[in-house]
């Protein structure tokens, strides 16, 4: 139970303070998602210089699931080998497909993990993966789109 209450609130104080919020240029591509289920929504700008995620940005609309969730990944992400950064995109999506049975990394996925109980509500899942399938759009995205966002 107490478990359940600090990752209540690390979702709480990322839905309140966040972090990377806020669109920034430069950056090599954008992604803008909606979760049609709820409306929830959110645009998002990667910047990569060389192999690493130099930074994340986006802006969004929608529950604190989601737009924690978007806090998170830009935290999480930014600054790391875009292979590591991949591989932490992985295993969240992972956490967030294995409805419970999955035991969340707490090396790998830092306050991600917060998110796990969230993988008991089918209907929560996808605010919870909104900006993760943004970022995953905007890396493939990347590196066919010049710096800039144009």
């Amino acid at each position: 139970m107490q478990l359940d209450g600090l990752y209540q609130e690390i979702i709480l104080d990322h839905w309140k303070h966040p972090r990377g919020r806020g669109l920034r240029e430069p950056y090599g591509a954008e992604s803008h998602q909606v979760n049609p289920t709820c409306g929830d929504e959110v645009t998002l700008r990667v910047a990569l210089a060389g192999q690493t995620v130099a930074d994340i940005s986006y802006e969004g609309l929608g529950c604190s699931i989601s737009q924690a969730s978007a806090s998170v990944l830009h935290e999480l992400l930014t600054g790391r080998p875009l292979p590591e950064a991949i591989a932490v995109h992985a295993a969240f999506a992972e956490l967030m497909g294995g409805r419970g049975q999955v035991e969340p990394d707490e090396k790998r996925l830092g306050d991600a993990v917060a998110f796990a109980g969230v993988a008991l509500y089918p209907a929560r899942i996808k605010c919870a993966l909104l900006a993760w399938a943004a970022f995953r759009d905007a890396v493939a995205r990347a590196g066919t789109v010049e710096a800039g966002g144009t």
